[in-house]
């Protein structure tokens, strides 16, 4: 899931690969605005993850609907 994940982060929003980690802050280490976030929620098809704050947490809610 997290491959899937920063396979996204990485096309939608033009983040380099090296940045994404687990415990990557989406504001603070991916530079990730609203707009972005908004971006973010539609590429994964679900507008929650527009309040998620850390890779990590885009992981296990996407883990947790599995």
């Amino acid at each position: 899931m997290f491959e899937k994940v920063k396979e996204v982060l990485m096309e939608a929003i033009n983040v380099d690969e090296d940045m994404i980690k687990m415990e990557a802050n989406l504001k603070d280490d991916l530079g990730i605005d609203s707009l972005a976030a908004v971006e973010l929620s539609l590429e994964l098809e679900d507008e929650v993850l527009a309040k998620l704050v850390t890779v990590a947490d885009i992981v296990s809610l996407l883990e947790s609907k599995a």
